[in-house]
């Protein structure tokens, strides 16, 4: 933060409950966090269990110097591996995390992600395969931080009229719906999009101060 001012401001951005597969993704050791900025998304709507289908999406990522976040159902504890080895040895800039909710919700939540971020879900049902992803179907933000609980995408790209259209679609789901259970889990949905992520700017004359405001 520039100045001296401790301020609070409320960006475009998610937080999802789904913390890192593995600390070993870990790159801020003092807030034992992941963080990155200008990270491209991968968001698959299914589990990740053969490393060979995400590899050519990872060359593409690599070449471009940016980190790749990676949201996915699960992912085989195998590629996990690689991913890891991969982090730790060739610096691969990279964390994965599993998609939040369950079922039908997951698959909404997945695509109010996509439309934040401005990228498109990878799912077969609606023909994209894992082997077959390009750039342009990764979602972008500012930043990400992943610590063990939480994933927070600040500063998504996504265009904010596809995001007022699916702020719309999802009030209009609320006032339908007669499930009590539906309309709070709607509602939380509506929050995420619509509220924002409040992020911390922590004013600081120095570095050593900055870290003992913190």
């Amino acid at each position: 933060a520039k100045g001296t001012d401790t301020y609070v401001d409320i960006v475009e951005g998610m937080q999802f409950d789904r913390g890192y597969l593995s600390a070993y993704f870990i790159n801020n050791q003092e807030k034992m966090s992941v963080e990155y900025e200008n990270p491209y998304i991968l968001i698959h709507d299914k589990k990740i269990s053969n490393m060979q289908d995400i590899v050519p999406i990872l060359e593409k990522t690599m070449q471009s110097g940016r980190p790749l976040l990676i949201i996915a159902e699960d992912i085989d504890s195998q590629a996990l591996g690689i991913l890891v080895v991969n982090r730790l040895r060739a610096n691969l800039k990279i964390v994965a995390v599993k998609a939040p909710g369950f079922g039908d919700r997951r698959k909404a939540m997945l695509e109010d992600i996509a439309i934040l971020t401005g990228g498109t879900v990878i799912s077969e049902e609606q023909g994209y395969k894992l082997e077959n992803v390009e750039i342009e179907h990764l979602g972008t933000s500012e930043k990400i931080t992943v610590d063990k609980d939480n994933t927070t995408i600040i500063g998504g790209a996504g265009t904010s009229d596809d995001i007022k259209v699916r702020i719309g679609t999802i009030k209009q789901q609320i006032e339908s719906t007669t499930s009590d259970y539906d309309r709070e889990k709607l509602q939380e949905r509506l929050a995420k999009l619509a509220g924002g992520v409040a992020v911390i700017y922590v004013g600081a004359p120095t570095e050593v101060e900055m870290k003992e405001k913190k």
